[in-house]
C-alpha cells in the first residue's frame, strides 16, 4: 500500500479522504509544505499537497533526496510548482475538474453581495442602524458581465450570468463559442463590463493581467471578481483605484501573497500584510479566504481523482492528469 504524506490539511480533507483508507495510507500534516516543513515527507513515496504550498526547486531536491516519488496535487492549478525541477525524478498529478459549479457559484455570491453592500447592511443591523443610506446597487439584469477565460468554470459562471439576464462579454486567448456569447479583446471588454470576472489559470505570461493600465481601462464604478489566483491581480494598483473612486468595489476569493495567510487563523498575530489589511478595511471590498472550492461535492471529487491518481501511478498506468514541463 502506497504511504502518503498531506500536507496542509484540515478536517474537512480528513474527512474527505477517509472512505479511501483501505487503498492508500495517509498520514496527515496541518503544516504548508515549505523548505523548513519539507523533513516531514523523508520515507514518503507521496505527497499530497495544496495551492499555498511551496514546490520549488529547493522543496523538490529535498522531496527527492528524502524518496519522495510523486507530488499528488489536489487542486487544478500548478503554478506552485517546479515542473522543470521535477523532470525526470518526481511524477506530478493534479485534479483537472472537480465542480467547476462550485466557484462559479461562489463567484456570484461575491457579485451579489459586492453589489447590494451585504457586508455593510449586515454590520449596520447588529448595531441596530437600518438606515438604507450608501447602500445602493444596480440591477444585474440587463447589465453586462465581462469573463476573463471560458474554461470549465469560466463556462459555468456564463451560463448563471445568462440566467441573471445579463449581456455576456468574454476573452480568452482560445476563444470557442457559445450561444449569447460575444468574445472579444481584453480592452474592449474592460471598457464595456458592469462586471469583471476572472476565471482563468495562473501563468508567467498573464500575472498581473489586471495591472493599473487595465483598471484604470475599467468602466466607472464596474465590479472585479477574482476567484481565481491571486498572482492575476496587482493588489497595490487595486487598492490605488478603489480608494481613488474609480472602481465600484471589488471581490477577491484569492490574494497574490495570500501563502501563510489564508487557511490559517491569524487572529493572534495579525496580518502583517499592510495592502490585504487595507483592501479589507475598504467598505467597498469583500475577502473571502480561498474558499470557492470548497463543497462537499468538490471535496468528495477532488479526494476521488487524487486517489485514482496515486493508485494509477503505483499500478504503473498511464495517467491523463500527468503533468509535464
Amino acid at each position: 500500500m502506497v504511504h502518503a504524506r498531506c500536507f496542509d490539511a484540515k478536517t474537512y480533507d480528513r474527512k474527505a479522504f477517509a472512505p479511501y483508507e483501505g487503498l492508500i495510507a495517509i498520514d496527515y500534516t496541518p503544516e504548508q509544505l515549505t523548505k523548513e516543513t519539507a523533513y516531514l515527507a523523508e520515507g514518503y513515496e507521496v505527497v499530497i499537497v495544496f495551492v499555498n504550498d511551496t514546490l520549488d526547486r529547493q522543496v523538490i531536491d529535498i522531496l527527492y533526496q528524502g524518496g519522495t516519488r510523486l507530488i499528488a496535487l489536489r487542486s487544478a492549478g500548478y503554478n506552485n510548482v517546479d515542473l522543470k525541477a521535477c523532470e525526470g525524478r518526481i511524477a506530478v498529478v493534479r485534479v483537472p475538474a472537480y465542480s467547476p459549479h462550485a466557484i462559479a457559484e461562489h463567484a456570484l455570491a461575491l457579485t451579489l453581495a459586492l453589489n447590494r453592500h451585504l457586508r455593510e447592511a449586515f454590520d449596520r443591523t447588529r448595531q441596530g442602524n437600518f438606515s438604507l443610506e450608501g447602500l445602493e446597487g444596480f440591477d444585474l439584469w440587463g447589465k453586462t458581465a465581462g469573463v476573463v477565460g471560458t474554461g470549465r468554470i469560466g463556462r459555468a459562471f456564463i451560463q448563471i450570468c445568462q440566467g441573471l439576464g445579463m449581456r455576456i462579454l468574454a476573452y480568452d486567448p482560445f476563444p470557442g463559442k457559445m450561444e449569447g456569447v460575444a468574445f472579444t479583446d481584453l480592452d474592449t471588454l474592460l471598457r464595456t463590463s458592469d462586471v469583471v470576472s476572472l476565471h482563468c489559470p495562473m501563468t508567467a505570461e498573464n500575472h498581473h493581467l489586471m495591472g493599473k493600465k487595465q483598471l484604470e481601462e475599467m468602466k466607472q464604478g464596474a465590479l472585479l471578481v477574482n476567484t481565481s489566483r491571486g498572482g492575476l491581480v496587482d493588489s497595490k494598483a487595486l487598492l490605488a483605484s478603489l480608494k481613488d473612486g474609480h472602481l465600484g468595489g471589488a471581490a477577491l476569493d484569492v490574494y497574490e501573497h495570500e501563502a501563510g495567510i489564508f487557511f490559517n487563523d491569524n487572529r493572534k498575530q495579525g496580518i502583517k500584510d499592510e495592502t490585504l489589511k487595507a483592501l479589507i478595511a475598504l467598505p467597498n471590498v469583500l475577502v473571502t479566504s480561498h474558499q470557492a472550492f470548497l463543497t462537499e461535492d468538490a471535496l468528495e471529487a477532488i479526494a476521488r481523482t487524487t486517489v485514482e491518481n496515486i493508485l494509477d501511478w503505483e499500478r504503473q498506468l498511464p495517467s491523463k492528469n500527468l503533468l509535464t514541463a
